[in-house]
Protein backbone atom coordinates (compact mmCIF):
# COMPACT_ATOMS: atom_id res chain seq x y z
CA UNK A 1 0.00 0.00 0.00
CA UNK A 2 2.56 2.45 0.62
CA UNK A 3 4.27 2.03 -2.50
CA UNK A 4 1.05 1.79 -4.42
CA UNK A 5 0.36 5.54 -3.16
CA UNK A 6 3.71 6.61 -3.35
CA UNK A 7 3.45 5.74 -7.06
CA UNK A 8 0.41 7.98 -7.18
CA UNK A 9 0.97 10.77 -5.40
CA UNK A 10 4.83 10.75 -7.19
CA UNK A 11 2.50 11.80 -10.55
CA UNK A 12 1.89 15.28 -11.58
CA UNK A 13 -1.92 14.98 -11.42
CA UNK A 14 -1.90 12.91 -8.30
CA UNK A 15 0.06 14.62 -6.03
CA UNK A 16 -3.51 16.80 -5.51
CA UNK A 17 -4.61 13.80 -4.11
CA UNK A 18 -2.84 14.11 -0.79
CA UNK A 19 -4.76 15.11 2.74
CA UNK A 20 -4.22 15.86 6.12
CA UNK A 21 -4.16 12.63 8.45
CA UNK A 22 -6.16 14.55 11.08
CA UNK A 23 -9.33 15.55 8.53
CA UNK A 24 -11.28 13.36 10.81
CA UNK A 25 -14.37 14.73 8.56
CA UNK A 26 -12.57 14.20 5.42
CA UNK A 27 -10.62 10.91 6.60
CA UNK A 28 -14.02 9.46 8.51
CA UNK A 29 -16.26 9.13 6.06
CA UNK A 30 -18.45 6.92 3.84
CA UNK A 31 -20.67 7.36 1.19
CA UNK A 32 -22.04 5.31 -2.09
CA UNK A 33 -24.56 7.73 -2.79
CA UNK A 34 -23.79 9.61 -5.55
CA UNK A 35 -23.35 12.71 -3.73
CA UNK A 36 -20.18 15.63 -3.59
CA UNK A 37 -17.10 13.74 -1.85
CA UNK A 38 -13.53 14.47 -0.63
CA UNK A 39 -10.76 13.33 -3.22
CA UNK A 40 -9.17 13.65 -6.74
CA UNK A 41 -11.52 12.66 -9.47
CA UNK A 42 -10.59 9.76 -12.19
CA UNK A 43 -10.98 12.06 -14.55
CA UNK A 44 -8.43 14.33 -13.44
CA UNK A 45 -5.93 12.02 -14.11
CA UNK A 46 -3.75 10.76 -16.47
CA UNK A 47 -3.49 7.24 -17.40
CA UNK A 48 -0.04 6.35 -15.62
CA UNK A 49 -1.86 8.37 -12.41
CA UNK A 50 -5.10 6.65 -13.28
CA UNK A 51 -3.38 3.38 -13.29
CA UNK A 52 -1.77 4.18 -9.76
CA UNK A 53 -5.10 4.55 -8.28
CA UNK A 54 -6.15 1.54 -9.82
CA UNK A 55 -2.68 -0.37 -8.32
CA UNK A 56 -3.77 1.34 -4.82
CA UNK A 57 -7.15 -0.19 -4.89
CA UNK A 58 -6.06 -3.50 -5.79
CA UNK A 59 -3.73 -3.50 -2.89
CA UNK A 60 -6.77 -3.97 -0.59
CA UNK A 61 -8.55 -6.33 -2.12
CA UNK A 62 -8.52 -9.61 -3.05
CA UNK A 63 -9.18 -10.86 -6.98
CA UNK A 64 -12.54 -11.65 -7.01
CA UNK A 65 -13.28 -8.21 -4.85
CA UNK A 66 -11.20 -6.43 -7.74
CA UNK A 67 -13.44 -7.71 -10.49
CA UNK A 68 -16.28 -7.00 -8.42
CA UNK A 69 -15.40 -3.36 -8.25
CA UNK A 70 -14.53 -2.68 -11.66
CA UNK A 71 -17.77 -4.22 -12.21
CA UNK A 72 -19.49 -1.83 -10.04
CA UNK A 73 -17.95 0.89 -11.88
CA UNK A 74 -19.01 -0.34 -15.32
CA UNK A 75 -22.57 -0.31 -14.07
CA UNK A 76 -22.33 3.61 -13.68
CA UNK A 77 -22.74 3.40 -17.76
CA UNK A 78 -25.17 0.85 -17.55
CA UNK A 79 -27.57 2.76 -15.42
CA UNK A 80 -27.28 6.12 -17.09
CA UNK A 81 -28.28 4.37 -20.00
CA UNK A 82 -31.37 2.87 -18.21
CA UNK A 83 -32.20 6.56 -16.93
CA UNK A 84 -32.14 7.93 -20.65
CA UNK A 85 -28.57 9.54 -19.84
CA UNK A 86 -30.53 12.11 -18.29
CA UNK A 87 -28.07 12.24 -14.98
CA UNK A 88 -24.58 12.26 -16.51
CA UNK A 89 -23.14 8.95 -14.96
CA UNK A 90 -20.13 7.88 -15.67
CA UNK A 91 -17.50 4.83 -15.06
CA UNK A 92 -14.69 7.44 -13.68
CA UNK A 93 -17.32 9.51 -11.51
CA UNK A 94 -14.76 7.93 -8.43
CA UNK A 95 -12.29 9.93 -6.27
CA UNK A 96 -9.24 8.65 -4.39
CA UNK A 97 -7.44 10.44 -1.26
CA UNK A 98 -4.23 9.64 0.30
CA UNK A 99 -4.49 10.84 4.40
CA UNK A 100 -0.97 11.81 5.52
CA UNK A 101 2.49 10.55 3.97
CA UNK A 102 2.19 6.93 3.16
CA UNK A 103 6.00 7.13 5.17
CA UNK A 104 4.76 8.08 8.27
CA UNK A 105 3.53 6.06 10.62
CA UNK A 106 -0.62 6.83 10.61
CA UNK A 107 -1.92 7.44 7.29
CA UNK A 108 -4.52 6.18 5.29
CA UNK A 109 -6.60 6.44 1.71
CA UNK A 110 -9.86 5.83 0.16
CA UNK A 111 -11.03 5.08 -3.27
CA UNK A 112 -15.03 5.71 -3.66
CA UNK A 113 -17.79 6.80 -5.76
CA UNK A 114 -21.50 5.68 -6.63
CA UNK A 115 -22.33 2.16 -5.28
CA UNK A 116 -17.70 1.44 -4.12
CA UNK A 117 -16.59 2.41 -1.06
CA UNK A 118 -13.28 1.46 -0.15
CA UNK A 119 -11.55 3.00 3.59
CA UNK A 120 -7.94 1.83 4.61
CA UNK A 121 -5.97 3.14 8.09
CA UNK A 122 -2.55 2.30 8.84
CA UNK A 123 -0.86 2.66 12.33
CA UNK A 124 3.04 1.21 11.90
CA UNK A 125 2.80 -2.27 9.87
CA UNK A 126 -0.67 -2.73 11.17
CA UNK A 127 -3.80 -1.88 8.06
CA UNK A 128 -7.42 -1.32 9.39
CA UNK A 129 -9.63 -2.75 6.46
CA UNK A 130 -12.60 -1.27 6.94
CA UNK A 131 -15.29 0.05 5.73
CA UNK A 132 -15.80 -1.74 2.69
CA UNK A 133 -18.67 -1.25 0.70
CA UNK A 134 -19.72 -2.24 -2.88
CA UNK A 135 -23.30 -1.94 -4.17
CA UNK A 136 -24.81 -2.60 -8.07
CA UNK A 137 -27.75 -1.27 -9.68
CA UNK A 138 -28.79 -2.63 -11.78
CA UNK A 139 -28.29 -6.04 -9.58
CA UNK A 140 -28.89 -7.97 -12.53
CA UNK A 141 -28.96 -7.62 -16.46
CA UNK A 142 -30.66 -10.64 -17.88
CA UNK A 143 -31.65 -11.52 -21.46
CA UNK A 144 -34.08 -14.46 -22.78
CA UNK A 145 -34.46 -15.19 -19.22
CA UNK A 146 -30.42 -15.79 -18.79
CA UNK A 147 -28.08 -13.69 -16.74
CA UNK A 148 -25.96 -11.37 -18.36
CA UNK A 149 -24.28 -9.76 -15.43
CA UNK A 150 -24.89 -10.64 -11.49
CA UNK A 151 -21.63 -8.98 -9.82
CA UNK A 152 -23.44 -9.35 -6.07
CA UNK A 153 -24.94 -13.49 -6.86
CA UNK A 154 -23.14 -15.26 -4.71
CA UNK A 155 -23.62 -12.93 -2.21
CA UNK A 156 -27.34 -13.01 -2.30
CA UNK A 157 -27.87 -16.52 -3.26
CA UNK A 158 -25.76 -18.01 -0.36
CA UNK A 159 -27.51 -16.12 2.24
CA UNK A 160 -30.98 -17.09 0.78
CA UNK A 161 -29.61 -20.68 1.19
CA UNK A 162 -28.59 -20.41 4.36
CA UNK A 163 -32.06 -19.22 5.48
CA UNK A 164 -34.01 -21.49 3.71
CA UNK A 165 -31.53 -24.46 4.92
CA UNK A 166 -32.64 -23.51 8.91
CA UNK A 167 -36.31 -25.45 9.55
CA UNK A 168 -39.32 -23.35 11.07
CA UNK A 169 -38.27 -23.31 14.20
CA UNK A 170 -34.70 -21.88 13.42
CA UNK A 171 -36.28 -19.74 10.29
CA UNK A 172 -38.43 -17.87 12.93
CA UNK A 173 -35.85 -17.01 15.33
CA UNK A 174 -33.26 -15.77 12.05
CA UNK A 175 -36.73 -13.67 10.81
CA UNK A 176 -36.50 -10.63 12.79
CA UNK A 177 -38.87 -8.56 10.37
CA UNK A 178 -41.28 -9.09 7.79
CA UNK A 179 -40.13 -6.08 6.06
CA UNK A 180 -36.38 -5.26 4.69
CA UNK A 181 -35.44 -1.66 5.89
CA UNK A 182 -35.14 0.86 3.45
CA UNK A 183 -31.27 0.47 3.48
CA UNK A 184 -28.46 -1.35 4.89
CA UNK A 185 -28.72 -0.65 8.72
CA UNK A 186 -25.03 1.15 9.10
CA UNK A 187 -26.28 3.62 6.24
CA UNK A 188 -23.76 6.59 5.75
CA UNK A 189 -23.00 7.16 9.68
CA UNK A 190 -20.39 5.63 12.31
CA UNK A 191 -21.55 2.32 13.59
CA UNK A 192 -22.06 2.27 17.01
CA UNK A 193 -21.67 -1.17 19.25
CA UNK A 194 -25.42 -0.28 20.25
CA UNK A 195 -26.32 -2.00 17.03
CA UNK A 196 -27.24 -5.60 19.00
CA UNK A 197 -26.81 -8.92 17.75
CA UNK A 198 -30.08 -10.17 16.37
CA UNK A 199 -31.11 -13.38 14.72
CA UNK A 200 -29.83 -16.49 15.58
CA UNK A 201 -26.43 -17.81 17.10
CA UNK A 202 -24.14 -19.75 14.99
CA UNK A 203 -24.19 -22.14 18.29
CA UNK A 204 -27.44 -22.89 18.15
CA UNK A 205 -27.30 -23.94 14.13
CA UNK A 206 -26.81 -27.66 13.05
CA UNK A 207 -23.26 -28.77 11.87
CA UNK A 208 -24.71 -28.09 7.76
CA UNK A 209 -26.32 -24.62 8.99
CA UNK A 210 -23.03 -23.80 10.76
CA UNK A 211 -20.88 -24.46 7.91
CA UNK A 212 -23.26 -22.09 5.48
CA UNK A 213 -22.51 -19.66 7.84
CA UNK A 214 -19.22 -19.93 7.75
CA UNK A 215 -19.14 -19.92 4.21
CA UNK A 216 -20.85 -16.58 3.76
CA UNK A 217 -18.63 -14.68 6.35
CA UNK A 218 -16.09 -16.24 4.51
CA UNK A 219 -17.43 -15.03 1.13
CA UNK A 220 -17.34 -11.50 2.33
CA UNK A 221 -13.91 -11.25 4.25
CA UNK A 222 -13.02 -12.70 1.26
CA UNK A 223 -13.18 -9.52 -0.21
CA UNK A 224 -10.16 -8.62 1.31
CA UNK A 225 -6.14 -9.70 0.87
CA UNK A 226 -6.00 -12.98 3.05
CA UNK A 227 -3.99 -11.25 5.58
CA UNK A 228 -6.17 -8.67 6.19
CA UNK A 229 -9.06 -10.93 6.39
CA UNK A 230 -7.34 -13.31 8.65
CA UNK A 231 -7.26 -10.95 11.22
CA UNK A 232 -11.04 -10.08 10.58
CA UNK A 233 -12.11 -13.55 10.82
CA UNK A 234 -14.26 -15.04 13.79
CA UNK A 235 -13.45 -18.03 13.57
CA UNK A 236 -16.46 -19.50 14.67
CA UNK A 237 -17.24 -17.50 17.93
CA UNK A 238 -19.93 -15.69 19.10
CA UNK A 239 -21.75 -15.05 15.50
CA UNK A 240 -25.26 -14.24 14.70
CA UNK A 241 -27.38 -13.94 11.46
CA UNK A 242 -30.54 -12.01 11.24
CA UNK A 243 -32.63 -11.75 8.17
CA UNK A 244 -35.43 -9.03 7.27
CA UNK A 245 -37.99 -9.45 4.42
CA UNK A 246 -39.19 -12.64 2.36
CA UNK A 247 -36.69 -14.96 1.10
CA UNK A 248 -36.94 -14.60 -2.35
CA UNK A 249 -35.43 -12.92 -5.63
CA UNK A 250 -36.97 -10.15 -7.15
CA UNK A 251 -38.10 -9.20 -3.24
CA UNK A 252 -36.98 -6.46 -0.83
CA UNK A 253 -34.29 -8.25 1.70
CA UNK A 254 -31.92 -7.59 3.82
CA UNK A 255 -29.00 -9.99 6.05
CA UNK A 256 -26.92 -9.12 8.56
CA UNK A 257 -23.89 -10.98 10.30
CA UNK A 258 -22.67 -9.88 13.52
CA UNK A 259 -19.49 -10.77 15.34
CA UNK A 260 -17.92 -9.10 18.49
CA UNK A 261 -15.59 -6.80 15.76
CA UNK A 262 -17.47 -7.53 12.42
CA UNK A 263 -20.20 -6.18 11.15
CA UNK A 264 -21.35 -7.63 7.45
CA UNK A 265 -24.59 -6.34 5.64
CA UNK A 266 -26.55 -6.79 2.80
CA UNK A 267 -29.80 -6.05 0.69
CA UNK A 268 -31.44 -5.77 -2.01
CA UNK A 269 -33.73 -2.56 -1.88
CA UNK A 270 -35.87 -1.82 -4.33
CA UNK A 271 -39.70 -3.40 -4.81
CA UNK A 272 -38.12 -5.21 -8.11
CA UNK A 273 -35.11 -6.34 -6.23
CA UNK A 274 -32.58 -5.43 -8.74
CA UNK A 275 -30.64 -2.97 -6.35
CA UNK A 276 -27.88 -4.42 -3.78
CA UNK A 277 -25.86 -3.24 -1.35
CA UNK A 278 -23.15 -4.73 1.00
CA UNK A 279 -21.11 -3.71 3.39
CA UNK A 280 -18.15 -4.90 5.80
CA UNK A 281 -17.43 -2.53 9.20
CA UNK A 282 -15.77 -3.04 12.44
CA UNK A 283 -17.97 -1.67 14.97
CA UNK A 284 -14.94 -1.01 17.55
CA UNK A 285 -12.40 -0.56 14.38
CA UNK A 286 -13.46 1.41 11.69
CA UNK A 287 -11.61 4.49 10.07
CA UNK A 288 -8.37 2.58 12.31
CA UNK A 289 -10.26 3.28 15.43
CA UNK A 290 -8.58 0.38 17.42
CA UNK A 291 -5.05 0.31 15.83
CA UNK A 292 -4.31 4.32 16.10
CA UNK A 293 -5.58 3.53 19.91
CA UNK A 294 -2.93 0.89 20.24
CA UNK A 295 -0.09 2.98 18.31
CA UNK A 296 -0.83 6.29 20.28
CA UNK A 297 -0.57 4.36 23.35
CA UNK A 298 2.61 2.72 22.74
CA UNK A 299 4.47 5.82 20.76
CA UNK A 300 4.54 9.28 22.04
CA UNK A 301 2.73 11.50 20.22
CA UNK A 302 3.00 15.58 20.27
Amino acid sequence: MRAAATALLSTAEGARAGAAFDDDAARRWIEYRPRPRPGLSLTELGITARKAAHRLLATALSPPAYAQAMTVLALEEILDRREGWARGRHSEDYRVIVFGAPGDDEWGWRFEGHHLSVSMTLAGDRVSPAPVFLGANPARVDTAGRTVLRPLAIEEDLGTELLRSLPAAARSRAVVADQAPYDIRSATGPVSTRLAPAGIARADLRPGERALLDQLVALHLGRLPDELAAALDPAGGDVHFAWEGPPGPGTRHYYRIQADDLLIEFDNTTDDGNHAHSVLRRPRGDFGGDILAAHHAGTPHS
